[in-house]
C-alpha cells in the first residue's frame, strides 16, 4: 500500500492523506474526513464519519464538520466514529429544539427496541452480529503466554470481531428485561469490544479504512472509539521464564449477576439509621442478603423493574413509600460490588475469632511474649477482595503487631523519675503523635494532647444524658478498676469525616486513661539495640515458606468453617484453597562497567570486591580535607586515616594527609565553631570529617546545618564505635572512600543503557518534622548521557501548595543544567515518581503530566518524549519461587506483568534486590504517561539498569538510583535541615 495514500472509502479513490484527515480549523472542501473526536452520528440514507466535535446532519445535503466550526456538503453521508449517539432522522438538523447530549453510553434510535448502551459504547443500529458471543457476565481472561502485538500494533492494525449470541446464554432474558439487549451492549473495559469494526460496518470497511483509535492518556490503555477496549499489551519477553508464586488466591464468582437499585424515599427521610431501619423491614421482599447505603441497593436476586413499598415513620407516624428501581445489571466481578464482598470478608475474619486492630485482623490468643523487652507480638492478616487483569483474588498479607507490656502511666512515671522539673515538656515530647491500644475494645488511638487539668475522677456526659465519672465507667461497662486516681487523661481528636450517604460530621474528641492504654510500636531506644531488634524481627520478618504456612492455614479454617462458608456463599464467593501460582521472567544480568573494567553481576547481584580493588570511572583528588575529632578518639583515627592511604590506590582515589584537628570536647558548640574557624582559615577545603561518639541526633544535625547551609562543603560524620573494630576496619574504609568521593562529585560505576540523550528523574516525598503539615520534595536528575553525574534540587510546601509547582521549578532548572553539560536538551525525560497511592494515579495523569509539561515551553521549539513511571514500595504484594510444591525467594531480576497487574494501567512488578531475610517483597511501577513509546521490555530493562546505579550500595537497591537519590536528600531537608541546601551543592551528592 502507497503510505502517502489512505485507506479508501466508498466513492473516493486517489486523495492524499492530508486532503482525506482534515486538520485544525482548515478543511478540504467536497472531501470526506476520516474522524477521530468527539463527532456525533445522525442516521441518514448512508453512513458517515465525523471530525472533531462535529456531526452529520439529517437531510438531503448531510454535512461534515472539520475542526470546530466549519461544515461543508457531501456527497455522501458519513460515519461518527468517536464518542457520539447514532440519532433518529426525525427532528431534522441541529436547531435548539434537536439539542442531543453527548453521554457516552446511550444510543438514541428510530427502531422499535430501545437499546442502552452500558459504559462507553455500544454497536450501531441495524448491524447484525456475525459470531457468537460470549454471555456478559463471564470474565474474559488472556492467556499471558499469547504473543501479544506492540502498542503501536494494537491501535492501528488490530482487527475487531464482534461475537453473537449463543442459544444457551442464561441471562438473556433477564436483560431483556430491562431493556439491555446483552449482545448490543459493551460492559466497558475487560468484555469483547463492539463498536468499530463491528457487524456489517466492520465488513465494510475492514480492508478499506485504517481503524482511528482515541488514546485518552499515552500511558493508558488504548480504548476504541465507539466501544469497550482490547487488553492492554504490557507483557515483556526478554529474559528467562521462571514459576512464581504470589500471596493472592483465585475467587470464583457462582452468581451470574449482582443487581443494583436506587432506592427513594417520598417523603424524604434524611436519617440514615431510619433508613436501614425501614429497607430492613421489608426483607422479606429484598431477601436477607443485601448491601445498602442509604440511596444504593445491591442484591444478588432480581426483583421487577420497580417494587413499591410502605412504611411508617415511628418519630410522627408518616407514611413513606419506598420505590425500589432497577438501575443496573453487574457482572458479579464488577468493582461496584467489591466494597461489599469486603464487607463479606471482615465478618468471615470475626467469625473466625480474629480481632480487627485498625484495617486488620490479629488473633491474640496466639501471641509472642518477649519478657525480656516487655513486648508481646501479634500474628494476624492484612486482607482484601480485589480486581486485576487475572480476575478476583483474595490478597492475604501476613502482618504483626507490637504491643509493649508498659501503659502510658508506666511512661510517665519513668519520665518522672528522670526529669521532675519539665516533666510535663518531656512527658509532650515523648507521647505526642504517639499510637495507643485500649485493651478493654482493641481499638487504636493517636494521642493528640494530655489533658493535665482532668482525671478519672471526673465526669462526662454519655449519649443518654446522664453524668458518670471515668472510674464508675470502666467499673460498671468493662469491669476495670482505676487504681491511679490523679492521672490525666489523654486526647485523641478524630479526623472529620462524612458518615456514608450522609452530610453529618463526626467531630469532637475523645479522652482516654493512661493507666488503660498501651503503647504500640517499636520503642526508640530499643531500636538502637541490636541485638533486641534482632531477636524481634526473627518473630516479624517471616521467611517465604512461613509466610505461605500461615496464609493456607488461615484458607483451611475458611474452608472447614460452616458458618464462614455460608457467609461467602450468599454473594456467591467461592474462595479457592490454592495460592496463585503462574509464570514470570527472570531479567538477563546487567554489566557493571568501571573505568578500564567491566563484569557481569553474579547471582547475588553484588560488586562489592571489585569496586575495592578496580578503579571508579572518575576519582576527585582529595588535596585538602580535615578531620575533627574529640581527643579520646585519638588512636582510632590514627588507624582510620592510614587505612585510608592503603586502601585508596587501587580504588584509583589520590589521597593527601588530612589536616587533624583534635577538639578539647565533644560538645556541639565545640564541633560547630572549630569546623567554621577552620572553613574560614582554608577557604579552598574540599571536605569536612567528623567523629562522634554515640548516636548524636543534636550533634549532627548541627554539623549538617553548618556544612550544608551555612558554608556549603561536602561532609562526613563517622560514628567512632563503626571504626572500632580492626578486623573490619579496611572493609569500612573502602566504603567510607567510596562515598566520600561521591559527595565530591567523583563517578562509581555505571551500566550500558543503550537509550541516548535520555535524562532520568527521580523524585519523593518526605513529611518535616518541624512543622506539622509541611511536607519536601526531593528532586533528582542525571545531567549526562552515561547517568553518572547528578543535579539535586529541594522545595518546601504546606498542605495547601500543590506539589507540581515546586516540581516545574525543579526540572526545568535541571533541563538548563544538563544543556550546560552537554549543550543540548534530553530528548526523552524518564521521571520516577514516588510516593503515590493507587488513589491519586488519576490525579497524577489528569493534573500533574499536563502541568509538567508546561515547563517545556520555557525552552524554545522543545518538545522532548516524556515517560511518568510511578514507584509503589508499601504494597501487600508478595511474590514466592516455586519448585515442587515448595515457596521460597524469588531471585533478583523477578518480573511479573500480568494477571495481579492492574486492567487500567501498563504496570509491572519487579523484585530487583536481593532478599536476605523476610519474604520477597517486590515494588510495583505503573507507566502512567509514555509519549516515548517504549515498549513494555524498555521500560522493564531500564527500570531493572537503574537499580544497579546506587553508589552507597554495591548491588542491585528495591527502587530506582535516583528514586532513592530523592529520597535521601528529602530525608536530610526534612529531618535536620528543615531547610533548602545551598545551590553551590546541587551538582553532588553531598546528602549520601
Amino acid at each position: 500500500m502507497d503510505p502517502n495514500k489512505p485507506p479508501g472509502l466508498p466513492g473516493v479513490t486517489g486523495m492524499p492523506w492530508l486532503q482525506q484527515l482534515g486538520k485544525g480549523r482548515g478543511f478540504q472542501p467536497e472531501v470526506p474526513a476520516v474522524g477521530r473526536g468527539r463527532g456525533l452520528q445522525y442516521s441518514t440514507e448512508g453512513l458517515g464519519i465525523g471530525r472533531a466535535r462535529g456531526f452529520t446532519t439529517p437531510g438531503d445535503t448531510p454535512l461534515v464538520q472539520f475542526g470546530r466550526g466549519a461544515t461543508f456538503p457531501m456527497s455522501e453521508p458519513l460515519t461518527g466514529f468517536a464518542r457520539g449517539l447514532p440519532v433518529p432522522p426525525a427532528n431534522g438538523g441541529l436547531g435548539r429544539a434537536g439539542v442531543l447530549g453527548r453521554a457516552r453510553g446511550m444510543l438514541l434510535s428510530a427502531a422499535a427496541d430501545p437499546w442502552v448502551g452500558v459504559a462507553r459504547g455500544a454497536i450501531l443500529p441495524g448491524l447484525e452480529p456475525q459470531h457468537r458471543q460470549t454471555p456478559p457476565c463471564e470474565t474474559m481472561i488472556q492467556d499471558p503466554k499469547e504473543e501479544t502485538p506492540s502498542l503501536t500494533e494494537q491501535v492501528a492494525t488490530k482487527n475487531v470481531d464482534v461475537p453473537t449470541p449463543g442459544q444457551g446464554a442464561t441471562l438473556v432474558s433477564m436483560f431483556r428485561g430491562v431493556g439491555i439487549d446483552p449482545f448490543k451492549t459493551s460492559w466497558g473495559r475487560g468484555a469483547p469490544p463492539v463498536g468499530r469494526e463491528a457487524g456489517d460496518l466492520g465488513a465494510q470497511l475492514k480492508h478499506q479504512v485504517a481503524p482511528v483509535g482515541v488514546i485518552s492518556s499515552p500511558g493508558r490503555r488504548p480504548e476504541e472509539v465507539m466501544g469497550s477496549s482490547e487488553p492492554f499489551h504490557k507483557a515483556g519477553t526478554k529474559g528467562t521464564p521462571v514459576t512464581v508464586g504470589s500471596n493472592h488466591i483465585p475467587i470464583c464468582c457462582k452468581n451470574e449477576a449482582v443487581y443494583q437499585y436506587h432506592v427513594t424515599f417520598s417523603p424524604n427521610v434524611e436519617s440514615m439509621a431510619m433508613r436501614f431501619g425501614m429497607m430492613k423491614d421489608h426483607r422479606s421482599t429484598t431477601g436477607e442478603v443485601v448491601a445498602f447505603d442509604g440511596s444504593i441497593l445491591y442484591l444478588p436476586v432480581k426483583l421487577k423493574d420497580v417494587v413499591s413499598l410502605k412504611s411508617v415513620r415511628r418519630t410522627d407516624n408518616q407514611e413513606v413509600e419506598i420505590t425500589v428501581q432497577m438501575t443496573k445489571i453487574l457482572p458479579p466481578n464488577s468493582d461496584l460490588c467489591l466494597p461489599f464482598y469486603n464487607v463479606v470478608l471482615r465478618r468471615v475474619m470475626k467469625i473466625l475469632g480474629l480481632k480487627l486492630v485498625g484495617r486488620n485482623h490479629y488473633d491474640p490468643d496466639s501471641a509472642i511474649i518477649l519478657g525480656k523487652h516487655r513486648l508481646q507480638v501479634w500474628p494476624g492478616y492484612a486482607t482484601c477482595i480485589k480486581r486485576t487483569d487475572g480476575g478476583l483474588y483474595l490478597s492475604v498479607d501476613v502482618t504483626h503487631k507490637v504491643l509493649r507490656n508498659d501503659s502510658v502511666l508506666d511512661v510517665m512515671k519513668v519520665l518522672y523519675e528522670q526529669s521532675k522539673v519539665s516533666f510535663q515538656d518531656e512527658c509532650t515530647k515523648e507521647l505526642i503523635g504517639s499510637i495507643v491500644i485500649t485493651r478493654y475494645n482493641n481499638r487504636t488511638y493517636r494521642i493528640d494532647d494530655i489533658e493535665w487539668s482532668k482525671s478519672p475522677k471526673d465526669t462526662f456526659t454519655m449519649f443518654d444524658g446522664s453524668e458518670t465519672s471515668f472510674v464508675d465507667y470502666y467499673s460498671k461497662n468493662y469491669g476495670i478498676e482505676i487504681k491511679e486516681m490523679d492521672q490525666p487523661l489523654l486526647i485523641h481528636r478524630p479526623k472529620e469525616r462524612s458518615k456514608p450517604g450522609g452530610k453529618q460530621i463526626i467531630t469532637g474528641q475523645v479522652l482516654l486513661v493512661p493507666e488503660l492504654s498501651f503503647m504500640t510500636g517499636i520503642p526508640e531506644k530499643m531500636r538502637k539495640d541490636f541485638r533486641a531488634m534482632k531477636d524481634l524481627t526473627m518473630h516479624i520478618n517471616v521467611s517465604a515458606e512461613q509466610h505461605t504456612h500461615s496464609i493456607k492455614q488461615l484458607l483451611k479454617n475458611i474452608a472447614g468453617n460452616a458458618e464462614t462458608l455460608t457467609e461467602l456463599n450468599r454473594w456467591g464467593l467461592d474462595i479457592s484453597t490454592n495460592l496463585l501460582v503462574t509464570h514470570g521472567r527472570i531479567l538477563p544480568q546487567e554489566t557493571i562497567c568501571l573505568q578500564s573494567s567491566s563484569y557481569v553481576t553474579s547471582s547475588d547481584v553484588s560488586w562489592s570486591r571489585e569496586v575495592g580493588r578496580d578503579a571508579c570511572i572518575s576519582c576527585i583528588p582529595m588535596n585538602i580535607w580535615a578531620v575533627f575529632y574529640p581527643r579520646r578518639c585519638a588512636d582510632q583515627v590514627e588507624e582510620l586515616v592510614s587505612t585510608f592511604l592503603k586502601v585508596a590506590g587501587p580504588m584509583g582515589l589520590r589521597l593527601e594527609r588530612p589536616n587533624r584537628v583534635e577538639l578539647r570536647d565533644d560538645r556541639t558548640e565545640t564541633y560547630v565553631k572549630t569546623i567554621h574557624s577552620q572553613l574560614s582559615r582554608e577557604p579552598n577545603m574540599q571536605l569536612v570529617v567528623c567523629i562522634m561518639t554515640g548516636n548524636r541526633d543534636d550533634l549532627y544535625t548541627a554539623i549538617k546545618k553548618l556544612c550544608c547551609i551555612k558554608s556549603p562543603i561536602p561532609s562526613q560524620a563517622i560514628n567512632v564505635r563503626t571504626v572500632s573494630q580492626p578486623q573490619k576496619l579496611r572493609s569500612v574504609a573502602q566504603k567510607i572512600l567510596l562515598q566520600i568521593n561521591s559527595k565530591l562529585g567523583g563517578e562509581l560505576w555505571t551500566v550500558n543503557v543503550p537509550l541516548k540523550h535520555l535524562m532520568v528523574v527521580g523524585v519523593d516525598v518526605h513529611h518535616d518534622t518541624s512543622k506539622k503539615g509541611r511536607s519536601v520534595m526531593g528532586f533528582v536528575a542525571s545531567v549526562n548521557s552515561s547517568l553518572t553525574r547528578w543535579y539535586s534540587r529541594v522545595t518546601f510546601q504546606t498542605p495547601n501548595e500543590e506539589i507540581i509547582s515546586g516540581f516545574k521549578l525543579c526540572l526545568s532548572a535541571a533541563l538548563q543544567k544538563y544543556y550546560e553539560v552537554n549543550h543540548s536538551l534530553p530528548e526523552k525525560i524518564v521521571v520516577y515518581r514516588d510516593g503515590v497511592s493507587d488513589g491519586q494515579l488519576k490525579m497524577v495523569e489528569l493534573y500533574e503530566i499536563p502541568q509538567l509539561l508546561t515547563c517545556f515551553q520555557n525552552f524554545p521549539s522543545y518538545e522532548p518524549k516524556l515517560v511518568f513511571i510511578v514507584v509503589q514500595k508499601r504494597i501487600s504484594t508478595t511474590l514466592y519461587s516455586c519448585s515442587a510444591d515448595r515457596f521460597g525467594t524469588p531471585p533478583p531480576g523477578t518480573i511479573l506483568d500480568h494477571s495481579l497487574t492492574h486492567s487500567d494501567w501498563m504496570d509491572f512488578y519487579l523484585m530487583a534486590h536481593q532478599i536476605r531475610q523476610g519474604c520477597g517483597l517486590p515494588t510495583h511501577y505503573v507507566c502512567v504517561y509514555n509519549t516515548a513509546n517504549l515498549s513494555p521490555d524498555h521500560l522493564q530493562r531500564l527500570t531493572y539498569k537503574m537499580c544497579h546505579l546506587y553508589w552507597n550500595w554495591p548491588g542491585t537497591i528495591r527502587v530506582p538510583a535516583p528514586c532513592k537519590y530523592a529520597h535521601k536528600v528529602a530525608y536530610l531537608c526534612g529531618q535536620y535541615l528543615h531547610a533548602e541546601p545551598a545551590i553551590q551543592l546541587s551538582d553532588k551528592l553531598y546528602f549520601l
